[in-house]
């Protein structure tokens, strides 16, 4: 009797530790184990992450993945692309198992997300005419020099502008990328003020004439941090994650494999935390 009553309480106990093991592991972690691809979801977002042909994972986001991914041994990956609101509801609903989107760490976000630790801090930007003529490398700038700044209709960097003192009538609004590089390279604007990786794409494309300012010149506030979004329950394979990243980031592998995309060592995120990220943003 008190043999099988022991019996009985070993197998519950072999019982319970495979139960717990395996809410332990989630469902990308059962994915994997049951020898199935890794699903990265992903918008069509120039530079970050977007699909080239066939549905190729590109962008300097979907590389960084792809290179810790590496790192982790994981190589059977499938791409999976949707529009940007579709992305936090498509890993929820289980469509796709990670965000590679290229998504700022926010409280709004974290409530529904668990990112990785931060993977790059983006900030605004200025494209200026190459040698920075009128010396423009803060918001603060233009009203030192009662120089004009051009933006786009709508874009974040008007509320920036008019927080940091700038009149409204020294801000520039034309409808998008093209129009603010044209404004600069006629010289109708000191300056165009965009998010870091357009102010990279559009210098990219100036043939010569256009640079870009040092984003890490402008406020601690107008930065923001990017993760590699997952479901909640997947926090063991989250830890493994991040655990490869925090050898990765920042190697010269990893820089060489996201510089066609503008991403370099001034993008790294510093030494802040996911927790205070998503606390403080």
């Amino acid at each position: 009797m008190k043999k099988s009553l022991m019996m009985t309480t070993v197998l519950a106990g072999i019982a319970l530790g495979a139960s717990t093991v395996a809410a332990m592991a989630g469902a990308l972690m059962d994915r994997i184990n049951a020898g199935e691809s890794i699903r990265i979801g992903f918008a069509n977002e120039v530079p970050w992450a977007y699909p080239g042909e066939g549905n190729a994972p590109l962008g300097f986001v979907n590389a960084y993945v792809l290179g810790v991914l590496g790192e982790m041994g994981y190589d059977n990956i499938e791409p999976v692309v949707t529009d940007w609101g579709g992305l936090i509801p498509g890993l929820q609903a289980n469509r796709f198992d990670m965000i590679t989107g290229g998504m700022y760490i926010l409280n709004s976000r974290c409530e529904n997300v668990t990112f990785s630790e931060p993977m790059a801090k983006v900030s605004d930007a200025f494209i200026v005419q190459t040698g920075n003529p009128e010396g423009i490398s803060t918001y603060t700038d233009f009203v030192a020099k009662n120089a004009t700044m051009v933006t786009g209709a709508g874009f974040n960097t008007i509320e920036a502008a008019m927080k940091e003192g700038v009149p409204e009538a020294q801000i520039m609004q034309v409808p998008g990328p093209t129009e603010i590089l044209a404004a600069v390279k006629a010289g109708r604007a000191a300056a165009g003020a965009v998010t870091f990786f357009t102010a990279q794409e559009l210098a990219r494309n100036s043939g010569g004439e256009i640079e870009v300012t040092d984003p890490g010149a402008l406020p601690e506030w107008t930065q923001n941090w990017v993760g590699i979004g997952f479901r909640h329950d997947d926090t063991d394979f989250v830890a493994a994650f991040n655990e490869a990243q925090a050898k990765y980031l920042g190697s010269d592998a990893m820089l060489a494999s996201v510089a066609e995309y503008g991403y370099d060592a001034k993008v790294l995120p510093g030494d802040e935390t996911t927790e205070w990220v998503c606390a403080n943003r």
